[in-house]
């Protein structure tokens, strides 16, 4: 069973107030949409079919005026040439065409006011369909912005759970265990070895050092003899 029984239906309705009672408002109005479109192409053929008859019956009264002035030329005629039998024929068949092209013309009327109706109708339609297109780009909107919003929400509880509190404490207690160790590394003092090999090695370095000075004395002295 359809959203709508009738074009009027649609054109009477308030797209608002039923999507507010709807469960599931993004599948009512697409279903709108369907049935608004589905109904517009009914519309459009059944206008397209009147304004074809419309356009024959049109046809018929052209010729039909066409058959009623050539009588009236022939009744004439004959009246000019003191013929009032053949005028009175003549005239007979002219109110004949009269009559069908005067029945001829209240049909083309009727078609055009049908037609005339039926274009006012897909103009409101058309609008409809454009308000209820524009509510389905809204309510697009409005479900991707809740389910962004939804997503955010979650990251932000799974952020906040102990769990992740746990491991983002332990990763910083291994780095700055990490860090320590290095610096460890960079500052560590010398052991008891490496301190009496540095002395060794200051005392023989002293020791070079004064006979250096020894022999530059020396040779100083014998240059001054």
């Amino acid at each position: 069973m359809g959203i709508f029984t009738r074009f009027r239906d649609i054109v009477s309705s308030n797209i608002n107030s039923m999507l507010d009672r709807a469960e599931d408002p993004d599948k009512m109005i697409k279903l709108m949409i369907r049935e608004m479109e589905d109904t517009l192409i009914e519309i459009k053929s059944s206008c397209a079919g009147l304004i074809a008859s419309r356009k024959k019956v049109q046809r018929r009264l052209d010729e039909m005026i066409e058959r009623r002035e050539l009588w009236t030329r022939r009744s004439e005629l004959a009246v000019a040439r003191g013929s009032d039998d053949l005028a009175r024929e003549a005239l007979i068949e002219k109110k004949h065409f009269a009559e069908l092209a005067h029945s001829m013309e209240k049909e083309v009327f009727e078609h055009q006011s049908f037609i005339e109706q039926y274009q006012d109708d897909i103009a409101e339609l058309e609008k409809k369909l454009g308000v209820a297109k524009e509510k389905k780009r809204t309510l697009a909107q409005r479900h991707k912005k809740a389910q962004n919003k939804k997503r955010a929400q979650e990251d932000i509880r799974r952020m906040d759970s102990s769990e992740t509190m746990a491991r983002f404490e332990y990763l910083e207690n291994r780095i700055e265990r990490m860090e320590a160790e290095a610096d460890l590394v960079n500052f560590s003092k010398p052991t008891g070895d490496e301190r009496f090999d540095d002395l060794a090695t200051d005392d023989e370095i002293e020791k070079e050092l004064a006979k250096m000075k020894a022999a530059a004395y020396r040779e100083n002295k014998e240059d001054h003899v």
